[in-house]
């Protein structure tokens, strides 16, 4: 049976695999599904399972990978994201590495389609059935949950410049799930913007995300205080982490909806 990758590329089960991820929520999964012993490689920004990833190689970051260190590691099968990790990066590593994994959820139910990409090329159909079924149940209870008024708000992930999401992204299908939608602020996926009062007027909050920026309480009250809106400080893991952390995230949205 051929596994479908987020390009079209069919992918055949590979029991002996050799994998180096370099997605962080894609090697929290690949862990979960038992494959820890096959991860022979992962950026510094993989860092759960904590206690399990400190004995896997680190091989640089999601955009500055390390290449000869790559090559070094004889992997057949390395993971990319799309949005997490750059084309000139796919190229090049497909001149050595035998199969190249790309993935792109875009929206909550599309884990599904991670887990059982993952488990069918690793040979660990199982445990992702396993995980499917909790992520099935989890689901069902956040679309059971109560939820309030549609919110506009402004979900920031840097300042300095100022950055934000936009409504083509997983973080705003997330808080589509709640009934929380984004503002249009032009057409890149995480635009620049300025404070202005129009853009106030025409939002109910502000999220403020603890990653890739590290925002804290501090800086949400501060920005409470200056633009009058509710402002919350949010787990970016939770909103952003696809794979294993999304079954948290899941809980974590009914949590947000009642706050």
């Amino acid at each position: 049976m051929a596994y479908i990758d987020a390009l079209g590329i069919e992918h055949q089960p590979y029991p002996e695999a050799r994998i180096v991820s370099l997605v962080p929520s894609i090697t929290e999964l690949l862990c979960d599904l038992g494959l820890a012993g096959q991860v022979v490689g992962r950026t510094g920004f993989c860092i759960h399972p904590w206690d399990v990833v400190q004995s896997i190689p680190k091989v640089g970051g999601t955009k500055d990978v390390n290449l000869d260190k790559i090559r070094k590691l004889a992997p057949t099968h390395v993971v990319l994201n799309i949005d997490e990790n750059e084309k000139p990066t796919a190229d090049a590593l497909a001149a050595f590495v035998p199969n190249i994994v790309v993935t792109h959820p875009m929206r909550p139910r599309d884990n599904l389609e991670l887990a059982r990409l993952m488990g069918g090329i690793f040979c660990r159909a199982r445990p992702a059935a396993e995980w499917c079924a909790a992520f099935e149940t989890e689901y069902a209870l956040l679309q059971a949950a109560p939820k309030g008024p549609p919110q506009k708000m402004l979900y920031c992930i840097w300042q300095d410049p100022w950055m934000t999401i936009s409504q083509d992204t997983y973080i705003a299908r997330m808080l589509e799930e709640i009934g929380w939608s984004v503002p249009d602020l032009g057409a890149a996926r995480y635009p620049e913007f300025r404070w202005s009062s129009e853009l106030i007027a025409g939002i109910d909050g502000v999220l403020l995300s603890s990653e890739p920026y590290r925002f804290t309480e501090a800086h949400a009250d501060v920005l409470e205080r200056q633009i009058g809106k509710p402002v919350l400080l949010v787990d970016g893991e939770m909103m952003s982490w696809y794979g294993s952390r999304s079954l948290q995230g899941l809980k974590y949205l009914r949590e947000l909806a009642q706050r």
